[in-house]
């Protein structure tokens, strides 16, 4: 299967959502009307597997899987199972620090976007590769943990939380490297990841990150050492994109 591959750079959240709002709305129109064929279909015993293909009399037609990454603008988004306490200051004290906040509809707690992070939005039709939720956040994460891998860290999953975490076993040591919040409508996907690169560390003390108390937030400049150059990074997960899910980014 083709995705459309597409770096938006740095960007501000709001704007990213928008755009991924569009792109789903664009599919499930799409959807909406294959399923209405079938129903015209059905009513005139026709069977839905002999509707024509795509660019047949204007008949069926086929979804568009993305695959968006970007950088943001200093910002908190709580998603929809999120807690406002978890979020540890003011309004007042967000808009001295230039950072925006929002509640959005992804699933997850609280996090950060921010300068040196890489944003990874996938709009996918899981019905094109399997309808599992579960297991495309397992995919997500191993997405992840191979391109970590090439970097010399043994990151792993945290049981009963998402996202990649190093010595998640460790109580003392356990901490996070990448946060992962999605929302699905008719099997597409939205939202996605997000993985501290050379993040600025001192944004997560303001919050209770994904709502998780006493465990650590990392990068991977912290694990390293050194800066790591994120277009670096962004090929390295382009190419387990490819691999994990056995698509083609286009």
């Amino acid at each position: 299967m083709q995705v459309r591959f597409e770096d938006l750079g740095r960007i501000r959240y709001k704007d990213a959502w928008d755009y991924q709002e569009k792109l789903l709305a664009e599919n499930l129109a799409v959807k909406k009307h294959n399923r209405q064929l079938e129903i015209d279909a059905e009513k005139s015993g026709i069977t839905p597997s002999s509707l024509p293909p795509e660019g047949v009399g204007a008949e069926k037609q086929e979804t568009k899987s993305h695959f968006l990454i970007c950088e943001h603008e200093p910002v908190f988004t709580l998603g929809k199972s999120g807690a406002m306490e978890n979020l540890l200051v003011n309004n007042k004290i967000l808009k001295e620090k230039g950072i925006e906040f929002f509640k959005t509809n992804r699933g997850g707690d609280i996090t950060f976007h921010g300068h040196e992070q890489i944003v990874g939005y996938p709009i996918l039709d899981l019905e094109l590769l399997k309808p599992d939720i579960v297991l495309y956040m397992r995919n997500l994460e191993e997405v992840i943990i191979r391109t970590l891998k090439e970097y010399g860290l043994d990151c792993g999953r945290s049981e009963g939380e998402t996202g990649v975490w190093l010595d998640p076993d460790n109580v003392f040591k356990a901490r996070k490297i990448c946060a992962l919040g999605v929302k699905t409508s008719r099997w597409i996907t939205i939202h996605g990841f997000a993985l501290n690169v050379n993040t600025d560390l001192d944004f997560f003390k303001m919050i209770i990150p994904c709502g998780i108390e006493n465990k650590q937030v990392t990068t991977l400049e912290q694990e390293l050492g050194r800066k790591v150059p994120l277009a670096e990074v962004q090929e390295k997960i382009k190419k387990h994109f490819q691999e994990v899910f056995e698509v083609e980014l286009v």
